[in-house]
């Protein structure tokens, strides 16, 4: 989208190669920013106000100058693809990739058994790779179940999301639910957990049913959609050089600590675009600074060994620094004086030793 919008690219052939149309609402993507971003026409709804509740401490809180913002699925892709379709310079292709290598100067695509050779070509690549772990190696998984659920009597206010509420039992591990309204009448619901393993398809369903009923306390609704999703969180070093130019999950661009990933990808696509405009190098591409990493990674062995449980650890952020700290953080915008007073908010014993074992 931002090479298209660019107009620097017009004599460039873009072939964009995917598993299948996308034609459903399949997903949600939610995010925090202070102004109107790239894609602020399709944001379907915007909060000032958001939520987070534990049995340790809850809070109403205001984020200005941040927005929490929402883009669905259905809206992203048909905006884009309305925009692909006013460029005649970019096919699109539908299938199973079965390979792709380099022929010298040469790319060569197989997909579907059709065979594209490009030549010259620069390759951007968001399929993540299959690698055997190490003994260090940390994989959690966050995966999640939502539904949009529709009252028949007036049940939310719409001026206020819920980020985080970890009211919720956690016997399976870190586990929360997040609640996003659209209007009095309707909210999309969340379970969400941080573990190894993923829960069986009807016990997602049963802990919605739950939180619907016990802390929403609403039992007539009807569910409109659904969707489901597995984000990878791992201490694994996952680079923009790769096999091709590596971009989103495949390239890191997930935060290892939280699975936050939507706006971690505009930033970068913002910057490859750039360097691709000024004709430069895309190695020099500027990667996240390596605290950030140390700091995601030990907060990661926190919750993979159970040293200490999630809803203590996001309870002390949100109770001892300003929301708008806590964010900014999160982003990896804050500054090293800005982290060591966060960092000392936090039980300070298991995050010095799981910090030694990143050192």
């Amino acid at each position: 989208m931002r090479i298209m919008r660019s107009g620097q690219f017009n004599d460039r052939k873009i072939l964009l190669l995917d598993k299948e149309p996308k034609t459903k609402n399949d997903r949600t993507w939610c995010f925090w920013e202070k102004e109107n971003g790239f894609f602020e026409e399709i944001v379907h709804k915007k909060w000032d106000a958001i939520s987070f509740l534990s049995k340790e401490y809850s809070s109403l809180m205001n984020i200005a100058p941040y927005h929490y913002k929402m883009i669905r699925g259905i809206d992203f892709y048909e905006y884009c693809f309305n925009e692909i379709g006013k460029h005649p310079n970019v096919e699109v292709a539908y299938g199973d990739i079965k390979s792709w290598k380099r022929e010298n100067t040469k790319i060569v695509f197989n997909i579907n058994n059709k065979v594209f050779r490009l030549e010259g070509a620069q390759v951007f690549n968001s399929i993540s790779e299959c690698r055997e772990p190490t003994q260090k190696t940390i994989r959690l998984l966050q995966h999640f179940k939502g539904w949009m659920i529709e009252t028949r009597n007036p049940c939310f206010n719409d001026g206020e999301a819920t980020m985080m509420d970890f009211r919720v039992h956690q016997q399976y591990g870190t586990t929360f639910a997040y609640v996003l309204p659209l209007s009095s009448t309707s909210a999309l619901v969340e379970y969400t957990l941080f573990t190894k393993e993923l829960l069986l398809p009807e016990q997602y369903d049963k802990e919605l049913r739950n939180y619907i009923s016990m802390f929403l306390g609403i039992d007539d609704y009807q569910v409109k959609e659904q969707e489901f999703g597995i984000i990878p969180m791992t201490n694994e070093k996952l680079s923009f050089h790769g096999h091709g130019w590596q971009i989103g999950v495949a390239g890191g661009q997930t935060k290892a600590s939280s699975g936050y990933t939507f706006q971690f990808i505009q930033k970068q696509s913002d910057q490859i675009t750039d360097f691709l405009i000024k004709g430069k190098s895309l190695y020099s591409l500027p990667t996240t600074p390596k605290r950030f990493r140390f700091y995601d990674n030990t907060l990661l062995h926190i919750l993979y060994h159970g040293k200490l449980p999630g809803e203590e650890i996001f309870a002390q952020l949100f109770k001892k620094n300003k929301p708008q700290q806590v964010l900014k953080f999160l982003d990896n915008e804050s500054s090293l004086k800005d982290e060591l007073k966060i960092i000392s908010t936090l039980p300070a014993w298991p995050f010095l030793k799981s910090a030694i074992k990143q050192l």
